[in-house]
């Protein structure tokens, strides 16, 4: 056997090799392998399959063009599933506060199996919102030669409506607009099939972040989930695990520095979710990379927004990719001199050579704007300090909301205390709705705001109350909202010691965010102030609770 074959197999080679291993192929036959394939780098393919979600129902699919790709490639592939939720079903729930702990869950999966088995290179596919990362930070720890294929997005629902035109049309019938029927019309064409959700939301932000990582192939983020071009996605990402194996191109070559300020660029340039912030800092610390907050702030005085895209903008994904996905974009950045083009990516080439051949949209698409002409001059994700949020919080600010809002706070100490007085017009203009306890570990879990700032959009009141919370939002949302408050209510932080009326001022000019109090104000109230007992005292929210790090680092669990 060759160095290079034995190099290709130094995992699944300790697993399979001579006579003391006969159990183990003798286990291995049944599941269909041959004498040659023992001698054939293995190949995971971690599938997010599932019918819990339209996002991930398909992937089933998917999992076997890839595993047909690497066995076109000279390996063995072998497809084994770990798990997805869906926020689109959990949104406002209990079973919300399970979302980003399945990042975890599926980061620890894919490393326990692989780990376990002794795959040499993997694939991994995504569908749903915490899929994307939570693959990638499995990818990084076990560091083996591997792509990212991301699921693809799903096609318009009647109307060009989506899931968030669901929540917002919710918010729309609590305040009479629109009537019962109206409502089940929405629901019952708004998800078409399958697919991630349609806009620059979590799912296609992140997608798009890997990509401009160099963790997929060029073109994976922007297909449509059920077309031959993500089939065909699949299989090349299969046959380019054999490549990366016989250059021996690990994530750790990949994941770099400049390459996770490449992502961060992209994310900004399509108006991504506030939710890259969380994501790529964790996948970041999960590889070994520096990052923070203020690097979002400094890439984005340089950067501008160009994508008109939902939840702010107009159009859909499914829309972007017609007119030649992200390619193009990356190529204006790099022209520009906004992107890193040296970065190597599991092409086996550098960004730049990926690039070297791609065509500009077609002449001035409605979609992206010009570098010239920018739909906003600066990054609209906003990183903002001050007393109420000294670590740090994360708000999405495109324009539109004004950039400055100073009003009451109304405090609420979970998600369904704020909903419930939304819609029964509790809320009114003026105020600030703060929602607290939401946290990593206050929740626990940091559930995602998108049932009330979609009840907020949906009153009409989107321009005239703000929210703020140490819990998250969907990618969906879209207002004058702050999250990732930092530290979190359950930590003693700021947040947990306002009270109703006082005045909360958010500048997203100035990055800060304060409540109009004394020092000796907030140091008189913490000091009333006492710690709730935990939400849950077992089970993994328990558990996820007692080792999760703070929101502004990630909000990891495997960090020392």
């Amino acid at each position: 056997m060759s160095d290079s074959s034995q190099n290709s197999r130094r995992h699944s080679s300790q697993v399979v090799d001579g006579p003391g291993k006969a159990a183990s192929r003798a286990m291995l036959r049944a599941v269909g392998f041959t004498d040659a394939d023992f001698k054939k780098p293995q190949v995971g393919i971690a599938s997010t399959w599932s019918m819990v979600t339209p996002c991930n129902s398909h992937i089933n699919e998917l999992a076997e063009f890839a595993r047909d790709g690497a066995d076109a490639g000279g390996g063995k592939g072998v497809i084994f599933n770990t798990i997805t939720i869906s926020d689109g079903i959990a949104n406002g729930t209990e079973g919300m506060k399970y979302s980003l702990v399945s990042r975890e869950v599926i980061a620890d999966s894919i490393e326990t199996v692989a780990g376990c088995e002794g795959f040499d290179g993997l694939v991994a596919i995504g569908g749903c919102d915490k899929n994307m990362p939570g693959c990638l930070m499995g990818l990084a720890r076990l560091n083996r030669p591997s792509v990212f294929v991301y699921g693809g997005t799903i096609m318009p629902g009647k109307g060009h409506t989506d899931i968030v035109s669901v929540f917002e049309a919710m918010g729309a019938h609590s305040r009479g607009d629109i009537d019962l029927i109206e409502l089940k019309n929405i629901e019952e064409t708004a998800i078409p099939g399958p697919g991630s959700c349609g806009g620059m939301y979590t799912a296609n932000t992140m997608a798009s972040a890997i990509e401009a990582l160099g963790m997929s192939l060029p073109g994976s983020s922007a297909q449509n989930a059920i077309s031959q071009e993500k089939r065909d996605d699949c299989k090349a990402a299969g046959e380019a695990v054999l490549a990366l194996l016989a250059d021996d191109i690990k994530p750790s070559d990949i994941m770099t520095r400049e390459a996770f300020e490449n992502a961060i660029t992209v994310v900004i340039a399509l108006g991504g979710s506030t939710n890259a912030v969380l994501h790529l800092i964790a996948m970041a610390r999960t590889i070994g990379v520096e990052l923070s907050l203020s690097d979002f702030t400094e890439i984005g005085k340089r950067v501008p927004v160009l994508a008109d895209l939902r939840p702010s903008g107009h159009y859909m994904m499914s829309e972007l990719v017609a007119i030649g996905g992200i390619q193009p974009l990356m190529r204006m950045l790099l022209d520009a001199g906004l992107l890193n083009g040296n970065c190597l990516t599991v092409t086996g080439k550098t960004l730049e050579e990926n690039l070297a051949e791609v065509e500009p949209y077609p002449a001035e698409p409605p979609i992206i704007a010009s570098l010239g002409n920018p739909i906003k001059t600066e990054s609209h994700l906003r990183m903002l300090y001050g007393n109420l949020a000294p670590e740090g919080a994360v708000a999405k600010i495109t324009g539109k909301e004004g950039t400055r809002f100073s009003g009451s706070a109304r405090v609420f100490g979970s998600e369904e205390e704020a909903q419930a007085r939304i819609n029964d017009g509790t809320v009114v203009a003026g105020d600030v709705v703060v929602i607290r306890y939401e946290g990593p570990k206050g929740g626990p879990g940091m559930r995602e705001m998108l049932t009330p700032t979609s009840a907020i959009m949906g009153r009409g009141l989107g321009n005239d109350v703000a929210l703020i919370t140490d819990g998250r939002f969907s990618g969906g949302s879209h207002g004058f909202v702050v999250g990732h408050v930092s530290p979190e209510a359950f930590d003693g932080g700021p947040l947990a010691l306002v009270k109703d009326g006082d005045t909360i001022t958010i500048d997203a000019e100035a990055d800060t965010i304060d409540v109009d109090l004394s020092d000796e104000e907030l140091m008189r109230r913490r000091a009333a102030w006492q710690q709730p007992e935990p939400r849950y005292t077992h089970g993994v929210l328990a558990k996820y609770a007692r080792l999760v790090s703070s929101a502004s680092t990630g909000a990891v669990t495997d960090q020392e």
